[in-house]
């Protein structure tokens, strides 16, 4: 009853808040403008991100008694969200703020316990650990602000994402994580109705690099399993679209001298992302919002079925992801090509 409860408070909170949210927006002008880097003809209300965040507080506290358990991803998620709706309304934060508290934010989270734990001491110890933290949390959190780019794309990745982690954590007997995930999935789903096709709000960077800070941080805190390599390999999985995606366009863009430096791939927005992609290979709006949650759920499902195996299982999983991710970047480049070649011609 708990769970449920832990979902349909959420859920409702921000399915009755995202209307008084658009409104606000709109009334003090926090609006996604048109450009030639967008997909949408029209301004858009932000503060979308505003309305999730206070749908998972809701949760979190209908859940007191496992609040301590949420406070440091709590207040890592709250540092991101004000620094990236400071953005979203003043538009004139600078890229180097903006990591310098992405990075406080992991730290705060760090500090608490929650990390990696797999490396051996002749590894740099608890420092390489750290590191690969930081990046983990960082690359994350952007990755899914990326994501963000088509109607109902990163709040209805999440949802599929939180399903997934949800399920492994109910059958591991998790249950404070449990609370912690089906709050997030019922805040997202609540907003899920007024952004899915046409959408009457956005996420904004506040919604979106939230959902990639918590989804970073869910996929340190939960025990996976017992096998390092498969500790590791679940969250890969579950979170390897936006993976995907991030690796993909960094790729592609250093390869075509778009970016050179750190920040100008934090700060470099165009429309080469993964979905855009899909559009461009001749599917819809929607039909590449529907084919990215395939993708997202089948991950998920070989996430869930590994969470009983070992090594040589996640070795086997993660290739065949790979192989399925690299046929999709082949087509992807080859249908640029071609696309390029008419053109000239």
């Amino acid at each position: 009853m708990n769970t449920f409860l832990s979902f349909l408070i959420p859920f409702l909170f921000v399915l009755i808040a995202t209307p008084f949210f658009r409104l606000l927006a709109v009334r003090l002008r926090i609006l996604d403008l048109p450009g030639r880097r967008k997909i949408h003809k029209r301004a858009t209300p932000l503060l979308g991100g505003v309305a999730i965040y206070l749908g998972l507080l809701s949760g979190l506290l209908f859940n007191g008694k496992y609040f301590s358990y949420f406070l440091p991803i709590l207040a890592g998620a709250t540092v991101i969200m004000l620094v990236s709706l400071t953005d979203d309304i003043k538009r004139n934060l600078s890229v180097q703020f903006r990591l310098f508290c992405q990075l406080a934010a992991a730290l705060i989270v760090i500090c608490s316990g929650i990390r990696v734990d797999f490396l051996p001491p002749v590894c740099w110890g608890n420092i390489g650990e750290i590191i690969i933290t930081v990046i983990w949390i960082v690359g994350v959190t952007n990755a899914c602000n990326y994501l963000d780019g088509m109607d109902g794309l990163a709040a209805g990745s999440a949802i599929v994402n939180l399903f997934c982690f949800t399920v492994i954590l109910f059958t591991t007997s998790q249950y404070y994580m449990v609370m912690f995930s089906v709050a997030l999935m019922g805040a997202c789903s609540g907003f899920l109705p007024y952004n899915f096709r046409r959408a009457k709000i956005f996420l904004g960077d506040a919604g979106s690099t939230l959902i990639g800070f918590t989804l970073a941080c869910l996929g340190l805190a939960g025990h996976w399993a017992a096998d390092n390599i498969v500790k590791i390999s679940i969250p890969i999985l579950i979170l390897g679209v936006p993976i995907f995606d991030m690796v993909f366009t960094t790729i592609m863009r250093i390869k075509e001298a778009k970016v050179k430096t750190l920040l100008e791939w934090l700060e470099y927005g165009g429309r080469d992302h993964f979905h855009h992609c899909l559009v461009d290979l001749g599917l819809s709006t929607t039909g590449a919002v529907m084919f990215i949650y395939f993708i997202t759920f089948s991950l998920g499902i070989s996430a869930m079925m590994l969470s009983n195996d070992s090594a040589p299982e996640a070795f086997m999983t993660l290739s065949q992801a790979s192989v399925i991710f690299g046929i999709i970047a082949v087509l992807i480049v080859v249908g640029k090509r071609r696309r390029s070649g008419w053109e000239k011609g």
